[in-house]
């Protein structure tokens, strides 16, 4: 067996990752379908007892009668327009996007000649992947592909003998009947060589295909091969010379270095020397894809992670998914656009810029975080995510980011009597050079400010000229 070196295949995140902060992807399947609960309903309507399995034999029927890849024609795509997703991540200044290409129900979202379970022929009938990545790039926007289909070995196996997985004339849509246990997060029984060869080959056939600016994998992929993870980076990086490509991964899936690591829903107390990733969902429900009754997080909540992640050294990666018909729900188009509205006048001190010496101040303690592998594990358990703890900023809040000689406090409040009050820039604290001017981003005028030994006091401008946080420009 050929030694696998993985110093050949180390790559830093490129200037346009570095500088783009913040992505969108959409998690778009069968499971849009149903709608019920999450996108993982296409793995807990087929574990009985479960509130989704219920729910499925309730409404559609049994699972013999009834089974995941009948929901494929009901994945219409009626209304999908990619020039109005691409449309949509421009309104939101996000500067990378993608569909999710395959999730772990083996339907993939391209025209591929490695899979026949996909979105050209069946469902939508068409190559959702390829649509969107030539809108995007008529926008300008970055593309990115995301993988999670590492998740399919086991992914199906059920705990009512009589589901339709089992049939042997289903295996193209669920693969083979395997162990039960396979569905662990790490099983005991470990992809075999055919799996592994068809989870390299879908990845290759997108990369060649379509030429993704980024490639994510979701976790779990550890337990591919290790042979098959490094085909995937050598691919991308040497054999197609994708010199501006990046990887992103989780926990530990990929060797340091190999690309960018991506915390899920992820955050860090202090800046990094290294570029990362969070990726988390604008839903506010526990689902990364459309239910019955979505709800959403504000545009503030949103700008305010934006600008701590990216505070940081990290990027945001966004998700919102749409309907089984390809369409958006309202209320997340005016949330995007909103968020969209924020950066095109505030965007100087997210885009491009990098970390200055502190990060934060305020009294919002935001600490380490990220839904790890013990959270992964009491979700396969469960059929539920676990929750995780999030803070809310106050006006004595303050997020920092450079570019150039120019420092940007980006204050998440507007405080009440009118000035604003920074111990990190007081005289002698962490900016050394003297203070030549504070503006505000939005106001014409440059703002009145006091540097003292205890704090930087400057006085707010008579009007707000957004919502949402305020940049104060400091040269």
């Amino acid at each position: 067996m050929t030694q696998i070196n993985w110093n050949e295949v180390r790559r830093e995140a490129p200037e346009w990752f570095r500088d783009a902060k913040f992505g969108l992807f959409f998690h778009w399947g069968p499971y849009s379908v149903p709608a019920y609960q999450n996108e993982w309903y296409s793995r807990n309507m087929y574990a009985k007892g479960l509130e989704q399995n219920r729910y499925h034999e309730e409404k559609y029927g049994k699972l013999h009668d009834f089974g995941y890849k009948d929901f494929y024609p009901m994945m219409t795509g009626s209304k999908f327009d990619a020039k109005e997703w691409a449309q949509l991540v421009k309104e939101s200044g996000a500067k990378y996007a993608g569909p999710v290409s395959e999730h772990s129900d083996n339907f993939s979202l391209w025209d591929s000649k490695v899979n026949p379970v996909n979105s050209v022929n069946y469902g939508p009938k068409r190559d959702i992947v390829g649509e969107c990545f030539e809108a995007f790039r008529e926008e300008g926007i970055r593309t990115l592909a995301t993988f999670h289909h590492q998740w399919l070995w086991g992914w199906f196996m059920s705990t009512d003998n009589e589901a339709d997985v089992y049939d042997p004339a289903n295996e193209i849509y669920y693969g083979p009947a395997l162990p039960l246990e396979t569905n662990r997060y790490l099983p005991y029984r470990y992809p075999d060589e055919k799996f592994c060869n068809i989870w390299r080959d879908k990845v290759w056939e997108v990369m060649e295909k379509y030429d993704p600016d980024a490639v994510y994998f979701d976790s779990r992929t550890c337990i591919i091969d290790e042979a098959h993870r490094y085909d995937i980076a050598d691919y991308y990086y040497r054999t197609l010379g994708k010199q501006d490509g990046i990887i992103t991964y989780k926990q530990e899936d990929f060797p340091e270095g190999i690309g960018v690591y991506d915390f899920e829903r992820g955050q860090f107390a202090d800046p990094k020397p290294f570029p990362w990733q969070s990726d988390d969902r604008l839903e506010d429900n526990v689902t990364w894809c459309m239910v019955q009754e979505p709800k959403y997080k504000s545009a503030k909540r949103i700008v305010h992670q934006l600008c701590d992640i990216v505070s940081k050294n990290g990027n945001l990666l966004l998700n919102v998914g749409p309907y089984a018909d390809g369409s958006f729900h309202p209320e997340a188009v005016r949330i995007l656009r909103e968020i969209g509205a924020w950066l095109a006048l505030n965007g100087e001190a997210i885009y491009g810029s990098r970390p200055f010496a502190v990060a934060a101040e305020g009294p919002t303690a935001v600490a380490d975080t990220e839904y790890d592998v013990e959270k992964i594990k009491k979700q396969v358990i469960q059929g539920d995510e676990a929750g995780m703890e999030e803070g809310t900023f106050s006006s004595r809040d303050y997020r920092f980011t450079t570019k150039g000689d120019t420092l940007y406090a980006i204050a998440m409040g507007w405080p009440a009597d009118g000035k604003f009050r920074i111990r990190s820039l007081r005289r002698g604290g962490s900016l050394e050079r003297e203070i030549r001017s504070v503006r505000m981003i939005g106001v014409d005028q440059e703002l009145k400010f006091t540097r003292k030994e205890e704090e930087l006091i400057i006085e707010a401008p008579a009007q707000k000229p957004c919502e949402l946080a305020y940049v104060l420009k400091v040269e």
